[in-house]
């Protein structure tokens, strides 16, 4: 019998402040809706309550899984405590709740408090840089300790999920302990077919949501600081969101002109283009729990150039193999100027960066995340350390390379 027949017919509920088609919708988002879909084709019922917006309705079933939106940006947690605790999610005819998935996207939902059922809670990544940047003051602090506090009180007992070994590591600092923090990296989806070839002029991609932690002003820094050396230099920035106005103003005081493009939400084709042209990926991120987009680009032997302290990037990027990890803005600037310069290196990095990419695959993290499932729902805690079940089952296998050059 197959080890996970047990999940069929279970009912999985996921609580997330956001889903995909939510404009401020992203990588995270397609995880917890890859790990959903995963547990559908093993036979599940999933419900995913999230944040209503105008892009889709109230309630709909794609692909098999069922969206109930409720609530706003703030509002969405008491409204998943009470549709959690008054059974609407039972609704549907998916009947009673068998396990809820908490998304603590910085702050949780409380679901402990409202029911007996297994819980898994499922981190990204620990936003202790982000709170001061996004909640100045008051609420920030608020918001802080609740998440270094409360929440690993709250869930002491429960099952987590971490994306990367950094997250694992932060939420051990939290106080997270014991056998139940299991490792289930991103995947990457395949690549989608367009015109083959990398740009003929000096091309940087910047791709994701537009908000201040992403701090996009210093890959516009970097491209305006390299100008003189490469005056058709351009750097495509890819995506939307509640910040994008200022980095718009902030590129026009600087008079960057057609050196810096905003693209806007694209299209999956475009998106990929992008990725396709672009000579590297610049991602310059306060934090990452992974970095979805390294593994995109990844895929079109698109060399990723982001900072080493954003947490994940450590483990979704090969440093001198598949990119260049670096600690300060200057860095930032150094290596991207390295690359635009040295073609050689810039094309040893981007076959790093595809040999990469395929190392990580939806199906292994489907199939590691419905193994923690089970276990929760067995009350048996799951560790990516334990040694019945190491490294190679809850993440992907590495393959074997040859050294790569370093530099410095």
């Amino acid at each position: 019998m197959d080890s996970l027949e047990p999940l069929r017919g279970k009912h999985v509920a996921f609580l997330s402040w956001r889903d995909t088609r939510n404009p401020e919708g992203g990588g995270a988002e397609r995880y917890l809706e890859k790990m959903a879909a995963g547990l559908v084709a093993r036979g599940c019922r999933v419900t995913i309550f999230c944040a209503a917006h105008a892009a889709a309705p109230p309630e709909e079933v794609v692909d098999g899984i069922r969206f109930v939106r409720r609530g706003s940006k703030l509002s969405v947690y008491p409204a998943g405590m009470r549709a959690l605790a008054s059974g609407e999610l039972a609704g549907a005819g998916q009947g009673e709740v068998d396990l809820v998935v908490d998304v603590q996207n910085g702050l949780p939902f409380f679901s402990r408090l409202v029911t007996r059922k297994p819980i898994v809670v499922l981190v990204h990544h620990v936003h202790r840089e982000q709170w001061p940047v996004v909640y100045s003051g008051l609420t920030g602090r608020v918001g802080w300790w609740i998440e270094r506090r409360l929440a690993p009180w709250l869930y002491r007992r429960n099952q987590y999920v971490a994306v990367s070994r950094a997250t694992r590591s932060e939420l051990r600092d939290l106080g997270v302990r014991g056998p139940r923090v299991a490792v289930v990296h991103n995947g990457t989806d395949p690549v989608v077919p367009v015109d083959p070839g990398k740009a003929p002029t000096p091309t940087i991609a910047v791709v994701g949501r537009l908000v201040p932690h992403k701090q996009v002003e210093h890959a516009i820094d970097a491209a305006l600081a390299l100008r003189a050396e490469h005056p058709d230099l351009r750097l495509h920035v890819v995506g939307g969101g509640w910040w994008e106005a200022e980095l718009q103003e902030y590129a026009r005081a600087r008079g960057a002109g057609d050196t810096v493009v905003f693209e806007g939400h694209v299209d999956e084709e475009r998106k990929h283009e992008v990725y396709e042209r672009a000579w590297l990926l610049a991602l310059p991120s306060l934090k990452e729990g992974w970095g979805l987009v390294i593994g995109e680009a990844g895929m079109h032997a698109t060399p990723t150039v982001a900072y080493r302290s954003a947490g994940g990037t450590q483990e979704s990027v090969a440093d001198h193999r598949s990119g260049l990890l670096v600690d300060t803005p200057e860095e930032l600037t150094a290596a991207i100027g390295l690359l635009l310069r040295d073609r050689e290196e810039r094309e040893r990095l981007g076959k790093g960066a595809r040999e990469m990419s395929h190392a990580y695959t939806w199906q292994h993290a489907q199939h590691s995340f419905a193994l923690v499932v089970l276990a929760a729902l067995e009350g048996t805690p799951v560790d990516s350390q334990d040694p019945e079940d190491p490294d190679e089952v809850l993440a992907p296998r590495r393959r074997r390379r040859g050294p790569g050059r370093r530099r410095g």
